[in-house]
């Protein structure tokens, strides 16, 4: 059986609690290699480099441990849409006999989390939530709308959508945040590729890199550029800054599917033929990048459209 902690870093000086989590999809397992690997480089790090210095904790957490286990997205529904204030309640006042597959996820999960914020009760909170798409194409991080989720976003050196609380519901972006934290609490979610890419899990381990030294965990001195140069060189040609404009649901039983060969941030044109349905043609409702166009079975959303803003 998996376990839920990944694993704990904590320096010898007190700072930002960064939490970094996982599979929260179960068939995304590049973001916990690179939260496992992440560890043991910082275990050796002192080693080889003596003048290192660590300020804060950095803890991995594993999301949905039973799809995981599986490798599917998820077993009865979508971890990360179901972080809404009304279902957190229902699965914290419920018999944990009673619950789903996600919902007692949703139970063991936040627990781990508050445990963790309880334990090393830091000044200010930061979340990395770690994804991978069915589709190829760039890179690229999802932050709220708050000034400090895009400046870190910006600085992952991957193009950042803004806009996707309102596309979505239940996300850790949803959930993350000073409501449910005492701590000034930021969140940005990072993509790191596809599914099955083998840099996706370099990419990954170059943005919590990135994300240390943002946040004042590590020195800039002991980064080494490769990192940056990793995650520009991915993100070349794309936009800095886009917003999202539509979301494509998908209902049970609307036998969904995607056009082939669609890439991340690849440009369609209003009326194109995106996907199909029960219902006949999916067409392109307005101009703009197509990003997460959805190849595989289970998931809510079949694809999103996005425009680059200036920033």
């Amino acid at each position: 059986m998996l376990e839920r902690i990944i694993g704990r870093y904590t320096g010898q000086e007190k700072g930002p609690l960064l939490i970094c989590l996982g599979g929260m999809h179960g068939n995304e397992p590049a973001g916990v290699e690179a939260i496992e690997i992440m560890l043991k480089l910082l275990e050796v790090e002192p080693l080889t480099n003596t003048h290192f210095r660590f300020k804060g904790r950095l803890v991995g957490i594993r999301g949905n441990l039973q799809a995981l286990e599986a490798g599917s997205r998820y077993i009865e529904g979508d971890l990360n849409r179901k972080l809404t204030p009304e279902n957190v309640a229902r699965v914290f006042a419920a018999n944990v006999n009673d619950l789903t597959a996600e919902d007692l996820e949703i139970f063991e999960l936040l627990s781990a989390v508050n445990k963790e914020v309880e334990d090393y009760k830091p000044e200010r909170l930061i979340f990395l939530d770690i994804h991978t798409t069915t589709a190829f194409g760039g890179i690229f991080s999802i932050a709220t709308d708050e000034p400090e989720s895009i400046h870190l976003a910006v600085e992952l050196h991957a193009p950042v959508i803004t806009g996707m609380l309102k596309g979505i519901r239940g996300t850790t972006l949803h959930w993350f945040n000073d409501k449910n934290f005492k701590p000034k609490t930021t969140t940005v979610v990072f993509e790191a590729g596809q599914h099955t890419e083998t840099l996706s899990v370099n990419r990954a381990i170059a943005a919590i890199t990135n994300l240390l030294r943002t946040i004042g965990c590590v020195r800039a001195q002991d980064v080494e550029n490769r990192h940056d140069k990793l995650l520009i060189e991915y993100s070349k040609g794309l936009p800095k800054v886009a917003n999202l404009i539509s979301t494509h649901r998908i209902n049970p039983g609307d036998d969904f599917q995607m056009e082939p060969e669609f890439k991340n941030f690849q440009e369609v044109k209003q009326g194109e033929l995106l996907a199909m349905d029960k219902q006949g043609a999916i067409h392109a409702p307005e101009d703009g990048l197509i990003l997460m166009p959805l190849y595989q079975k289970q998931g809510e959303d079949g694809f999103f459209l996005i425009r680059p803003v200036q920033y």
